[in-house]
């Protein structure tokens, strides 16, 4: 018997320490998610710049191109909480790698598109394959990571999210220049094969116990048709006009089906957005403010680009260049404010970033038609440095204070919140220039003494000066052609300045919610409640 101690002391010696797989792997999970995540946070802002690109080849109007922006926004917005329940629901892993598949597969045929119709149709489609990808990106981290590292994984996550926000401008100017628009769309396909890959080799499935077992099918209807209602109004309401009843009638359309929406979610068995979660005040406030957050963030972009390109003349890829100090501001705040986040909490860098993104919006409000390099440059890097902390802070705030359960609802609902900020911003702020010119255009136009112009000519008109095009007769003299310019780009300033005056006063709005965020209180990650 004596030897017995001895004897396993040896053989256990023998034994070679467990190889740790790398299916599950925390680390690695992040590295798969990110790049995955990294082509729909890409696709946020690389498409505005081939925009002008996209409008000139396709003909497009301003309507259609919003509809590009929009189209692709609204499918994520209206698909997102639903494809995190199917996380929850049917395993992250599962839905990740659907999205990731049907996402690549969208942007190659948007890429061989020859209509615009063909384009937002397909851009649609991309949406909800996106939709897919990032609540279940962060469900996989909540299951994976444990508590105490869970706060840096999702600083790291957000720092991604809001590098690849940034760079988009850069690598969408460079493709568009040297080769084509489509190659914006072409770029995902090898980049979500990568992902595809990494995603078969690396993610586990995990799922929470108490997982949802149905579906609120009428709670997505009514969601997805107030959603619709909502920005369809806000789009057609330059056309239609403000005091137009179709107009209200789509607004009030969707107040109504979000409140039913709302009653139903109450009664519903296993709600698609469980009402419940809102009873945390911090979840709340950092929805909203996501939701403000992006409202001006894309919003006031979606403008910037036709600022640079079409009243500076800028080619693509020196639009891009130009906001290479928003760009790097970003990629360098984003882990700096993810480390100060989750060792200070976030509520302090919330207020700080949107105070930082109103200066920087009441900054851009004040360019004119020949501001320079270094005016532009200034207030891009301030709005860098203002949204970084709220792309990192606003996602543990949502994410850390749901029950893990609920962590793909809450990815969802966080994601949402921001892609339904994003369409507002554009529809609201492009209904506001569009107003602004129709408003401005034909006073600017007759002191300048230049000939009236027929109704239908003078919408031509507006339609152009509305991203900053000037409406200049094929082979008119110099003279006009340079007082034409001045007119339009003057009014498209103009407009530009009051949708970043708007744009501000919603950034000082979201300071003040961000008051009420905390560090998440559920933050009970891996080996916590969840099961293979």
């Amino acid at each position: 018997m004596s030897q017995a101690p001895l004897v396993t002391d040896q053989l256990a010696d023998q034994i070679p320490p467990p190889r740790r797989s790398l299916r599950g792997h925390p680390w690695l999970t992040l590295f798969s998610v990110a790049i995955g995540v990294m082509m729909v946070a890409l696709d946020a802002t690389i498409v505005a710049v081939a925009n002008p690109a996209i409008q000139q080849h396709l003909g497009a109007s301003l309507a259609d191109v919003q509809w590009i922006t929009n189209g692709y926004l609204l499918a994520l917005a209206v698909a997102l909480i639903t494809a995190g329940k199917l996380g929850d629901r049917f395993g992250h892993r599962q839905t990740f790698l659907i999205g990731i598949t049907g996402f690549a597969l969208t942007s190659g045929l948007i890429g061989l598109s020859s209509s615009v119709a063909m384009v937002i149709a397909l851009r649609v489609f991309q949406g909800l394959f996106g939709a897919l990808l990032q609540p279940a990106a962060l469900g996989l981290l909540r299951a994976t990571f444990p508590a105490e590292k869970l706060n840096t994984a999702i600083g790291i996550w957000g720092a991604v999210i809001g590098a690849s926000t940034a760079a988009g401008p850069i690598i969408g100017g460079l493709l568009v220049e040297h080769v084509n628009w489509q190659s914006v769309f072409f770029i995902n396909v090898p980049v979500g094969a990568i992902a595809l890959a990494l995603g078969l080799l690396i993610l586990k499935d995990i799922r929470a116990e108490k997982a949802p077992k149905s579906f609120d099918i009428p709670g997505i209807l009514l969601l997805s048709a107030g959603m619709f209602c909502l920005i369809w109004g806000l789009i057609k309401a330059p056309a239609w006009h403000w005091s137009s009843l179709s107009t209200w009638a789509f607004i009030g359309g969707a107040v109504v089906l979000f409140a039913v929406f709302a009653v139903w979610e109450t009664r519903s068995r296993e709600p698609l957005i469980p009402l419940g979660l809102f009873r945390s005040v911090p979840l709340s406030a950092g929805t909203v403010l996501m939701v403000l957050m992006a409202f001006a963030f894309m919003g006031g972009l979606f403008f910037v680009t036709f600022y640079l390109q079409n009243v500076h003349g800028m080619s693509p890829v020196s639009s891009g260049v130009h906001l290479l100090p928003l760009t790097a501001m970003m990629i360098v705040a984003s882990p700096v404010a993810g480390a100060l986040i989750t060792r200070f909490g976030p509520r302090i860098p919330l207020v700080g970033g949107m105070l930082f993104t109103t200066a920087a919006m009441i900054g851009m409000s004040r360019l004119t038609a020949d501001s320079g390099t270094g005016t532009t440059s200034l207030w891009f890097a301030l709005l860098g440095l203002g949204l970084a902390p709220v792309m990192v802070g606003a996602t543990e705030v949502i994410v850390g204070n749901a029950p893990l359960e609920l962590s793909g609802v809450a990815g969802g609902l966080q994601q949402a919140a921001m892609q339904v900020g994003g369409s507002l911003g554009t529809a609201v702020l492009g209904a506001v220039m569009a107003a602004r010119v129709d408003n401005q255009l034909p006073g600017h136009w007759a002191a300048a003494g230049l000939p009236a112009l027929p109704p239908a000519q003078a919408k031509q008109a507006a339609d152009a000066v509305a991203v900053g095009v000037a409406p200049v007769p094929p082979h008119a003299p110099a003279p006009l052609a340079g007082t034409i310019s001045r007119v339009a780009h003057d009014t498209f300033v103009s407009g530009m300045g009051l949708s970043f005056t708007v744009a501000a006063v919603v950034a000082a709005v979201a300071a003040v919610v961000a008051v009420f965020t905390k560090r998440g209180s559920n933050a009970d990650a891996a080996g916590g409640g969840v099961h293979i």
